[in-house]
């Protein structure tokens, strides 16, 4: 519950959001001194930035 309620608070699907990032942890693609950039908001941005460029 403690990922799930920041995540909808941040307008973020919940099931994409922990799927997402338990993709990124057990794949090895975030690195343990990159874990705040899993928090919701900071995720959030990586996203809308991701699909900005993608957009573009």
């Amino acid at each position: 519950m403690s990922l799930i309620n920041p995540a909808k608070l941040q307008d973020i699907n919940p099931r994409h959001y922990l799927t997402d990032v338990l993709e990124r942890i057990v794949s090895g693609r975030t690195k343990i001194n990159q874990l705040h950039m899993l928090l919701p908001w900071n995720w959030k941005v990586e996203r809308d930035s991701s699909q900005a460029k993608l957009a573009a």
